[in-house]
């Protein structure tokens, strides 16, 4: 099968998996959930038939094996999993690229130099239970079964309950990364949308991706006296007022080092309209491509936070909630992902992307690479997101120029 046909079919099929798992709202392929089953469940009937041999390891990723000349072997993937009223192209995309691939070959009788693996990465999105990447981190040796045990969704069910049906275990997650390192996978190799409007304000339309940026993420409360909303403002210890200066003075930090930073959440206490906020918590995430620019625009935030509730009377603290150095993947592979983007295109373009990816974790235990396709208005996790269908052809057309240079490597 030729590139061309090769990626109408992946549109096609795309479709067909959104058809399938989505409603009027968007996409609703929530880990642990019927519709996810669903999706799983059509992915394993798909490549069955492409005559894929399928196989779940203790983490719950399903893998569908296409065996090559060698032993030897490269992985194609990413998640089927969605956020509540998601798109229909975040993680599926990966995931349906590596379908198409091993329908190059599969029941063409064309076996490829190198032993194929598509697959898809159990709970990347961290919809129900909050933690991201579940599957992949459970391979690279991040996720624990103590984790996996305290772990609830909004309605109090503890993750282990959600287990039962798939015959899974806790603490047997980590039982995944043996059964990856089993394998002889030389490299993984990943296409995302971009999920921000770099590309598309560049008139760019596919990019090869270098790292991932590194990311701190805290709450920071601020503690002042609560009073009634007639109390003149200059003699106020207004929690709210000083979260505000400086959730502003992070924007300027961002900006300023070229970075990201970003205040999601907010609360207050008493959550009253006649009463100022004796209390104020907000969450920061902060993120950059360089592990010392990162370092540098945590210490300022600290100091903001610190002048913002001296200026308003208040004090303030901290809490790490959690944290991951920038990630830089493999010279080699982005060398070729590079060479795939300009075949396609005729442009050398690369960037590093702002979001976590499944990559991340899995280029802790092998090389790795990720390529991006354009996302219009840089949405996603929202049923608007969407890529133009001749954009996202020319993104899988360069995918599959990637996957046939790392076949021949």
């Amino acid at each position: 099968m030729d590139i061309e046909n090769t990626a109408i079919g992946v549109i096609q099929d795309l479709q067909e998996l959104a058809i399938q798992t989505s409603d009027e709202k968007g996409a609703q392929r929530v880990a642990w959930t019927p519709v996810w089953d669903k999706a799983e469940e059509w992915f394993k009937t798909k490549m069955i038939a492409e005559g894929a041999e399928i196989s779940v390891d203790s983490a719950h990723n399903i893998w569908a094996k296409f065996s090559g000349e060698s032993e030897e072997a490269i992985i194609i993937g990413s998640h089927l999993d969605s956020v509540p009223n998601g798109g229909w192209l975040d993680g599926a995309l990966g995931v349906v690229a590596g379908m198409g691939i091993g329908k190059r070959y599969g029941m063409h009788g064309v076996k490829p130099k190198k032993t194929i693996y598509i697959v898809c990465w159990a709970d990347e999105e961290g919809a129900r239970f909050g933690q991201s990447c579940m599957g992949s981190a459970a391979v690279s040796g991040t996720f624990t079964a103590e984790q996996a045990k305290c772990l609830k969704d909004n309605e109090g069910i503890e993750f282990q309950e959600a287990l039962q049906p798939y015959q899974l275990k806790a603490e047997n997650f980590s039982m995944a990364r043996r059964e990856f390192l089993a394998k002889p996978i030389q490299a993984y190799l990943e296409l995302h949308i971009e999920q921000a409007p770099v590309l598309e304000n560049a008139g760019k339309s596919v990019a090869c991706v270098y790292g991932v940026a590194g990311c701190y993420r805290q709450y920071i409360t601020f503690k002042g006296q609560q009073a009634h909303s007639g109390s003149p403002i200059t003699m106020r210890q207004d929690a709210f007022l000083a979260a505000a200066e400086a959730s502003l003075a992070f924007r300027d930090i961002g900006i300023r080092h070229q970075a990201y930073c970003t205040v999601g959440k907010v609360t207050v206490h008493p959550d009253v309209v006649t009463i100022f906020p004796g209390l104020c918590t907000i969450s920061l995430d902060q993120r950059a491509i360089e592990g010392d620019v990162l370092e540098q625009i945590v210490i300022e935030a600290k100091q903001a936070a610190e002048q913002a509730a001296k200026d308003n009377k208040v004090t303030v603290s901290f809490e790490t909630i959690w944290q991951t150095p920038p990630t830089i993947f493999d010279k080699s592979l982005k060398a070729l992902c590079q060479k795939a983007v300009t075949e396609e295109t005729g442009e050398d373009t690369t960037m590093y992307s702002g979001p976590l990816h499944d990559a991340v974790e899995i280029s802790k235990v092998v090389p790795s690479i990720m390529m991006f396709a354009m996302s219009v208005k840089g949405l996603s996790h929202c049923m608007e997101e969407d890529t133009p269908i001749p954009v996202l052809k020319q993104a899988i057309r360069a995918f599959l120029r990637l996957t046939d240079h790392v076949l021949k490597k």
